[in-house]
């Protein structure tokens, strides 16, 4: 159905409120005048005439401000009848029934039903065709109320108006003599372009149309006969015209010279009326080649337009100008904006002086800032150019268009506000060309929009901060905000090539060295902006683009400080009046602990003394009332405890730390509670978003420097466990989530490959007290939460994160408690809970102290294979991880002395997880890829008693079948390489049949045509550690299938730098080391019947074959591949157990091949030893 445009009253495309109810005095007016008009017959006499006008004026005149009520059947009935009173020769009458329709769908918000609308449609097309010049106006003015949101329903209609004679591409013709008539045409053409989710958008010929109708309008200077203001209104329309057909209309500007142009004029629309700027762009903006995505050479660009600035040289021209404003005033922008919203820039402003304390930088007089003057984008000292603007804001008045005056502001007050939305609407079009472009098309655009650095001598061109410091209007710097905002959003990957970590002296700049210095200009501008806004909503943009930044840049690659200045300066904001400048200031500050964590430079920032930049309260240590969870266990009963869970056997408390800790537990401040307009009446706490952002800090802190978190243990448990004991489940569920990563962080410090001294770590004793006190309190609860189920996902997750050191410490009771409510979680119906339990249950099969237990493991077996038929995809791959582990604890159980394990295990549950893992096989390739690890474990792990059973025979074909199937098939390259493992795990297994089974030759055919042909190298490294793991001649098969092996890795190794993938490369050293480990391994193996066929593979390769063999002896595998032998020693061990085997061979008399194979080996041993210098003996004594 059709919604309707408030054509004049509100912004174009803006949506209508709901209906309200009519009074009763209203809703009888309505249905009084109705049924008169009703009651009317079509007459063309006088007397008729002047009483149609009598009632369409006091239809017109009735007051509708309070909203809607009428049925919209009615409303639509009286205006089909009002059209069909009204003959199209008459004038008058028809710009007056346009009126009504224009007001009645205006002020009702009524919908029209496709019938009535289609009459009223023909009605107003064919008044547009047959009346007065005059009277186009009105009926623009109605047919642009009638096609609001209303394109997919006008299609038969759309000829008539946008086709190539079409009426509205007729009078929005820059050649049309009527500017406002021109006007209302590009407003019909806009509404039009605008779309209701769920309905059909405008047909694609006519969104090119408009696209390019609104464009050359926006392209076009002002005409001399058009007056400043209704240029202005042009330009809105023509600017969300296109903005609706990137938004609902979902155009996709696939070619650069669409693209290009409309970056251009949506750059010139940027700062159209901005005082003091004037600036010339070409017809379109051309894009700048990306290294980073396509691979080519980048090219600086050059600017591509050319900026006018006014000197600051005309002193007096400038005072005059700023005279005239404060004089003058302007009209706001917005209702919620502060009067003192408005900050104005100066030139020649560095950074030392911009870095001021934190009261001046919100305290600001409420006329503007003139004791903080702002660099307005340009190197502080080299560009003395400024806005003829320096101190003075402008005056508040009225929001409504229509209540100027000279005293408030005149006709330049309303044109500066018209001014001022034409580059919001220009900018709230970026941000939709932005949504509706990939990425890397965008930052070809990057130099355009994001300052540069520039050179000494020369101006800084204008970009987005350009209107972020200079903007008077408030709105319109938080647009340009939240522009860069998105243009920054995701740009990790454009920015990744950035460093400036060393002095490049060169002829040239590389394109790295561009980007760093951009990158440093936009931390310098925004934190200029920051230190001189004063408008909340505004500094609340500027601190969320910081944050954007800080997670996107390389700091990494980028010369230390610029994390310290933005560190600096946003500290005194975190103690702002306004909630959400202390909300976005968190963010910030999480955005800059969890950027490439752990950074040295954020470690010494951590570091620094509570006092710095904060008041005395911020660095207040909390002091917890203890929760009940605790009182069972007193934390700190040693003196290595109390220096762990306090920071005083510390230098320096960690101030973030306690910043964070003090928001979440202690009472707010006065001084804070004047703005908080999130907090509950009544709360002494801070608001909720604060205290979430804070827990969010936390987490980032003990995610990427758990070093430093780990002094607060206990006292972060505290907090733990007093968010768990509210009532606000967001406050629980990020308190869960911190213990999440307190819990991974422990974790990690005990992993075997954690760089962290053993006496730097947290003792098992005191995380053992830790978890026991989380246990004794509310995590229990939470995890029994039913009516949360994200809370019993997080708590899931959460006490999967137990060190298995400690799990092990725990008392006995507390074990039980994880075990049974994990196994009892299992049988939720929430997804997201049953998706938590598998995985956890997952997590507890692998802890050394539950992994012989045949009970536990068979439990969870059963909970695992259950959760393996769910109807969620998520739940299945979580699933299908466990059964991966647990199998992989199966394979564990097999080294260790005692056999128990093996045979208490139940053979049925071992038939029951290979038909699971079959089924599995088939599914998506998130399950798919961990189905097929847990077949080849479990038939690694099956024993010769089980074999031997005839039930177990077929599943163990159809086991492998899905195997061979998998590694042949174009799956995921993760899922060919976990098939081509399990494939090596299923050949470890002595007690399979493999060589004599039907099954034996399709799994080597699979693996050997993998190993030449893969696209993937790491599948074909994979494939080839398989083919060498039978550890028996007899296990390969017959001769052919033995020489089809190694012909096929001789093959491999002949086009092991086959790739064009040039990511494939920095694998292909590995993949030759296994390919000659696995030709090694065959020739130690190799009967008397199998040498003639590797004399002929010598013959036609060998010298190839040599090579590669001494390249492996030289150096082995590069990187860290657990699958390679690395040692020297061990590497030519590999050459002589094959030369002392060959040698031991007996052959007929006569037969060449050994001798061959012999001196082939011995050559190699020889050309080694003569090359690394040692000695070595070739053949050892035949008895050996």
């Amino acid at each position: 159905m059709a919604a309707v445009q408030v054509a004049a009253s509100l912004p174009c495309g803006q949506p209508r409120e709901a209906p309200r109810e009519l009074s009763p005095e209203q809703d009888d007016g309505f249905r009084r005048l109705s049924a008169r008009l009703r009651a009317l017959q079509p007459d063309d006499s006088t007397v008729s005439r002047m009483e149609i006008h009598l009632l369409f004026d006091q239809l017109i005149s009735e007051n509708y401000s309070e909203g809607g009520g009428v049925a919209p059947e009615d409303v639509s009935a009286l205006l089909v009848r009002a059209c069909q009173l009204v003959p199209l020769n008459q004038n008058h009458l028809v710009s007056k029934v346009c009126q009504l329709i224009h007001r009645l769908l205006n002020r009702l918000q009524v919908v029209v039903d496709e019938p009535n609308l289609d009459f009223l449609l023909t009605y107003t097309i064919s008044a547009l065709q047959q009346c007065s010049s005059w009277t186009h106006m009105e009926i623009l003015q109605a047919l642009a109320a009638l096609v609001y949101c209303n394109g997919s329903k006008c299609q038969k209609h759309l000829p008539d108006l946008l086709g190539k004679s079409g009426l509205l591409m007729k009078l929005s013709d820059l050649s049309h003599s009527d500017p406002e008539v021109r006007r209302a045409a590009v407003h019909c053409m806009a509404n039009l372009c605008l779309s209701v989710p769920g309905q059909p958008y405008l047909e694609e010929p006519y969104q090119h149309v408009c696209f390019q109708a609104f464009l050359t309008i926006l392209q076009s200077p002002k005409s001399s006969d058009m007056d400043d203001i209704t240029f202005c209104m042009l330009l809105q329309n023509a600017l969300k015209g296109i903005q609706s057909l990137l938004n609902g209309g979902k155009m996709r500007l696939t070619q650069t010279e669409h693209l290009g142009a409309l970056l251009a004029v949506l750059k010139k629309a940027m700062f159209h009326g901005l005082p003091g700027l004037n600036i010339e762009m070409p017809a379109v903006l051309y894009p700048t080649p990306l290294p980073q995505y396509d691979g080519r050479s980048p090219v600086k660009p050059q600017q591509p337009e050319s900026t006018t600035a006014r000197s600051s040289a005309n002193k007096k021209k400038k005072h005059k100008v700023k005279t005239k404003k404060t004089q003058q005033g302007e009209k706001a922008e917005e209702e919620e904006e502060e009067p003192c919203g408005e900050v104005e820039a100066a030139p020649g402003l560095s950074m030392d002086q911009a870095n001021v304390s934190g009261e001046s930088a919100w305290c600001s007089s409420p006329w503007g800032s003139q004791g903080l003057p702002v660099d307005g984008g340009r190197a502080a000292g080299r560009e003395q150019a400024s806005l003829p603007f320096a101190s003075s804001s402008w005056k508040r008045v009225s929001s409504s268009e229509s209540d100027y005056s000279d005293a408030e502001g005149g006709m330049q007050g309303k044109m500066r506000s018209y001014q001022a939305k034409v580059r919001q609407g220009a900018l709230a079009c970026f941000l939709s060309t932005i949504k509706s472009i990939e990425k890397k098309v965008l930052y070809g655009y990057w130099s355009a929009f994001v300052p540069d650095t520039p050179e000494l001598g020369s101006p800084q061109s204008v970009s987005l901060m350009t209107l972020t410091l200079k903007d008077p209007s408030p709105k319109t710097r938080a647009c340009a905000l939240q522009v860069l905002s998105a243009i920054l959003e995701g740009s990790k990957q454009f920015l990744s090539v950035a460093e400036d970590t060393s002095d490049h002296k060169r002829a040239f700049t590389p394109f790295s060295v561009t980007i760093a210095s951009s990158i440093r200009e936009l931390h310098r501008c925004l934190l200029l902006a920051l230190v001189a806004e004063s408008s909340s909503q505004t500094l609340t943009q500027i601190i969320k683009c910081l944050a954007n930044l800080v997670s996107n840049a390389p700091y990494n690659r980028l010369k230390l400080s610029l994390l310290t200045k933005v560190w600096n300066h946003i500290k005194p904001y975190i103690r702002h009046k306004d909630v959400n400048v202390r909300v976005s200031s968190l963010t910030l500050l999480g955005a800059i602990v969890s950027t490439h964590a752990p950074l040295p430079e954020v470690q010494l920032l951590l570091q620094q003394p509570c006092s710095s930049g904060l008041s005395s309260s911020s660095s207040a240590t909390p002091h917890l009332s203890t929760p009940d969870g605790w009182k069972t266990f007193p934390a700190g009963s040693s003196l290595e405890e109390a220096s762990l869970s306090s920071p005083k056997g510390s230098s320096e408390p960690c101030w973030l730390i306690r910043l964070c800790i003090s928001t979440v537990v202690l009472p707010k401040e006065d001084s804070c509670s004047g703005s908080d307009a999130g907090s509950a009446l009544g709360s002494t706490y801070e608001p909720s978003p604060m205290r979430l952002e804070a827990l969010q800090v936390l987490a980032h802190l003990a995610r990427g420097y758990f070093s430093t978190a780990q002094l607060y243990l206990m006292e972060l448990g505290e907090v733990i466990c007093k968010c768990m004991c509210e009532a606000n489940p967001s406050i629980q569920l990020h308190g869960v989530k911190l213990l999440e990563e307190l819990g991974a962080g422990l974790i990690q410090q005990y992993k075997p490959d954690s760089n962290i001294a053993p006496e730097q770590r947290v003792p098992v004793h005191l995380v053992v007290v830790f978890w026991t006190a989380m246990l004794s309190g509310p995590l229990p609860r939470a995890l029994q939460s039913a009516e949360h189920p994200t809370l019993q996902a997080s708590a899931c997750d959460a006490l999967s994160s137990i060190l298995p050191e400690a799990f092990s410490s725990l008392p006995n009771d507390k074990q039980i408690l994880c075990i049974t409510v994990l196994l009892g979680l299992n049988d939720s119906k929430n997804h997201l809970v049953k998706a938590a339990t598998s995985r956890a249950l997952g997590v507890y099969v692998l802890f050394p102290c539950l992994r012989q237990d045949v009970i536990f493991v068979a439990d969870t077996a059963n909970a695992i294979l259950m959760s393996l038929q769910d109807k969620s995809l998520n739940v299945r791959a979580k699933a299908a991880w466990s059964l991966g582990n647990l199998t992989d604890t199966l394979i564990v159980n097999m080294d260790t002395p005692d056999p128990s394990f093996q045979d208490e295990f139940s053979g049925l549950l071992l038939l029951k997880m290979l038909q699971c893992a079959i089924q599995a096989s088939t599914d998506k390739d998130k399950v798919k890829s961990n189905a097929v690890r847990a077949l080849g474990n479990l038939l690694h792990f099956l024993q010769p008693s089980h074999v031997e059973r005839p039930r177990f025979a077929e599943i163990i074909e159809e086991s492998i079948q899905a195997l061979i199937s998998t590694v042949v098939n174009e799956a995921a390259m993760k899922v060919r390489w976990n098939a081509c493992y399990a494939m090596g795990n299923v050949f470890k297994n002595p007690a399979l049949p493999l060589g004599t089974a039907p099954w034996t030759s399709q799994a080597y055919k699979a693996l050997t045509s993998v190993v030449m042909s893969c696209k993937n190298f790491k599948v074909r490294i994979r494939s080839a550690a398989a083919l060498s793991v039978p550890s028996k001649r007899g296990q390969y098969g017959s001769l052919e299938q033995f020489i089809q092996i190694w012909s096929a890795l001789v093959t491999a190794l002949q086009k092991s730098e086959d790739t064009t993938d040039f990511l494939e490369f920095k694998y292909c050293a590995s993949l030759r080391t296994h390919i000659c480990q696995a030709l090694l391994h065959l020739l130690s193996l190799a009967s008397a019947s199998d040498l003639p066929g590797i004399q002929e593979t010598l013959k036609l390769h060998g010298d190839m074959i040599r090579s590669y063999i001494l390249q492996f002896l030289k150096s082995g595998a590069e990187g860290d591949d657990p699958g390679a032998v690395h040692t020297p020693q061990e590497r030519v061990q590999m050459v002589r157990v094959a030369l002392k085997h060959i040698h031991r061979v007996q052959t007929l008399a006569g037969d060449t091949a050994r001798g061959a194979i012999m001196g082939f080996l011995e050559d190699i041993l020889t050309v080694h030893c003569d090359s690394s210098g040692e000695q070595v003996m070739l053949r050892g004594p035949s008895d050996q």
